[in-house]
């Protein structure tokens, strides 16, 4: 019994608590984040959802063939690459296929998917699915080696870790999820607008944020509606944070009888109508509004009709603007622009806050990285190709000895030791010559094997070439995105009008003193100079910031929150952000890591932040090294930095 007792107590391993629980909840939190809720900068999809569409497109559920039964295409999911609950598979499968939930459907449904009123879908035994056209666009090449394979759960097959995507699915699509600690939510926009922005971008890769603007006006969300004012809007495609606040769209209608009516014909993104008219039926009875005489839904498979009578004495336009403040026929959409990049080259993917250009960044060079792999292939593929024909040609040229070598050899080994004796082929030149039928071999002529081999040369010139030229790889991803645009592309369904009276987003945020700090490890926030308050002889103090015990408060200075605020890194960078653009925290919080506010690369670091009220010619900013070198710079050559 001891002897027992002293074994397992072997296996006992003492370690300390806090340690234990740190690790694994980060471990945790970090499979959360990156294999379930937040999506792929490149192709804009969750893991569930690449593998629902890897799946159909591994069981050629295409849009040229028939429809197949969801559960099929559940079970294939689960039993394949996702060992999760079945619920959640068929969840995301229906969300891809709901026309008012996605801007451009991936995929095809036959059957209940569900309705804009909350209505289930029905069970995946009744329904059916397929790939839509569109979705094909973002498995198109994957055959090509254009992307990175991973082995799936049980290591008994491999998945891919991304998928190619012709169009930016991110923007066009957007994504909503919540992770731990972290959430997501970015709008749909329209996939003619995205296109032209990822072109303006390509040719020019200094645009700003207005050049930008001229081409993605803003969300486009698939129940349509109006947004008003750009406010919120160049908020979130500034900072990849900011408040859009979206109206339906209702109309007021004077009746035959002289009364008048409100017709509501579209719906803010992601209102449930059913709700709503409850919601405003509840209203109307707690006499909250009082101007509603009845409302009834005329909505069929024609679009939506919300009836809403107005009493005689009541003003249409008074009942709208209450319909407008206390129920969902306007909401305010949260923009969060957070999604997982491929920050250390490797394809672990971590999570990161990002603007309209950098979303339009990353996807860019993913698809450099897409085509220059697609042109390899092919190169090699035609390299192998023309290597076979070089072979071919021999053998045509010396047909009579060649079958005499065939017909004499015991077996095909020995003819093609033979042959590459005589004539000095190659494994591969001989195989391809035993492998035809001796009939096939005679009927070879030469003159066509010339034409092909030419044909093949001209292709490997070309695209040698265009693995030579970043200009042509940029070109070949123009092309394919305007191809996706030239049959996809729509008009734009949500409404921009502007607000009177709207102003600047630096407008709205008062010009305050505040407090920045930013840690060793790269943390840094902003806080209002008046959460620190004069401490007399003899006080305690307050606690101003949550940390790790090893990481330390580098820099601390006062700014006002319109200043710029200069961040110097160990690679000789300088990037540049407004004071107001760094996230407030509060007094207890660690604040942000700059890599999620800054476009730092892989083991680049913040070394030093400078306040910076403006840029002019008459301020210096003075330098030394720690060699000893120093060095003095007009701080308006600053005006230029690298944006956040």
């Amino acid at each position: 019994m001891d002897e027992i007792q002293n074994e397992q107590n072997e296996r006992i391993i003492d370690v300390d608590l806090e340690n234990e629980v740190q690790k694994s909840f980060m471990a945790y939190s970090m499979s959360v984040i990156v294999q379930r809720a937040l999506p792929d900068v490149r192709d804009g999809l969750k893991p569930v959802h690449r593998r629902i569409l890897y799946a159909m497109y591994e069981d050629g559920i295409t849009p040229d063939k028939p429809y197949k039964k969801c559960a099929t295409t559940v079970g294939d999911v689960l039993g394949r690459y996702h060992p999760h609950g079945d619920a959640s598979v068929y969840d995301a499968l229906v969300r891809l296929a709901q026309d008012f939930s996605m801007r451009y459907m991936l995929v095809d449904g036959h059957g209940n998917f569900g309705s804009v009123d909350g209505d289930p879908p029905a069970a995946y035994r009744y329904t059916e699915s397929r790939m839509s056209k569109l979705a094909v666009e973002m498995l198109q090449d994957i055959d090509k080696d254009t992307v990175d394979f991973g082995p799936n759960f049980d290591d008994s097959r491999k998945e891919p870790k991304v998928l190619p995507s012709h169009f930016p699915n991110l923007l066009v699509n957007g994504s909503t999820g919540i992770a731990v600690g972290m959430a997501t939510n970015i709008p749909p926009h329209n996939l003619g607008e995205i296109i032209d922005g990822v072109c303006a971008l390509i040719d020019n890769p200094d645009i700003d944020l207005d050049g930008l603007m001229q081409y993605i006006k803003g969300p486009d969300f698939p129940t349509a509606g109006i947004i008003m004012g750009r406010v919120g809007i160049r908020a979130a495609y500034a900072t990849g944070k900011g408040r859009i606040t979206v109206r339906a769209r209702a109309e007021i209608v004077e009746e035959k009888n002289g009364r008048f009516s409100i017709v509501v014909t579209e719906l803010p993104y992601q209102v449930n109508k059913a709700r709503l008219i409850e919601n405003i039926a509840n209203l109307v009875k707690e006499k909250r509004i009082t101007g509603i005489s009845n409302i009834e839904d005329h909505s069929d498979r024609n679009g939506m009709h919300i009836l809403i009578s107005v009493k005689r004495d009541a003003s249409p336009q008074i009942v709208l603007n209450q319909l407008y403040s206390y129920t969902q026929l306007q909401t305010t959409f949260s923009v969060n622009m957070l999604a997982i990049v491929d920050a250390h080259g490797d394809y672990s993917g971590e999570p990161k806050l990002l603007n309209l250009k950098q979303i339009l960044e990353y996807y860019v060079d993913f698809q450099k990285d897409v085509v220059t792999r697609r042109t390899k292939f092919e190169l090699n593929k035609a390299l192998a190709r023309a290597h076979i024909l070089e072979g071919l040609k021999i053998a045509v040229d010396n047909i009579d000895e060649i079958i005499s070598i065939i017909r004499s050899s015991k077996d095909r080994a020995s003819a093609r030791a033979r042959m590459t004796e005589r004539f000095g082929l190659d494994d591969i030149q001989t195989q391809a010559i035993v492998q035809m039928p001796l009939g096939a071999l005679t009927g070879l002529e030469r003159k066509k094997l010339e034409e092909e081999l030419a044909s093949i040369q001209e292709k490997v010139a070309d695209l040698r070439d265009i693995l030579a030229h970043e200009e042509r790889v940029l070109s070949i991803i123009k092309a394919d995105a305007q191809n996706v645009k030239q049959k996809f592309s729509d008009e734009r369904r949500t409404e921009i009008v502007a607000v009177s009276g709207e102003v600047d987003i630096e407008d709205l945020i008062p010009d305050e003193e505040c407090v920045l700090t930013l840690t060793d490890f790269g943390y840094v926030k902003r806080l209002a100079a008046d959460t620190y308050h004069t401490q007399n002889r003899g006080g305690r103090g307050i606690s101003a910031m949550t940390r790790r015990e090893e990481d330390c408060t580098s820099e601390m200075f006062v700014c006002g929150s319109h200043d710029y605020v200069l961040f110097f890194t160990n690679f000789g960078r300088v990037y540049r952000l407004k004071c107001y653009e760094v996230p407030e925290g509060s007094r207890t919080s660690k604040g942000m890591n700059i890599a999620n506010l800054l476009p730092i690369s892989q083991n680049e670091s913040v070394t030093s932040m400078i306040r910076v009220p403006e840029f002019d010619d008459e301020s210096y900013l003075c330098m030394v090294t720690r060699n000893g070198i120093i060095k003095r710079t007009v701080l308006s050559a600053y005006n230029t930095a690298r944006k956040g």
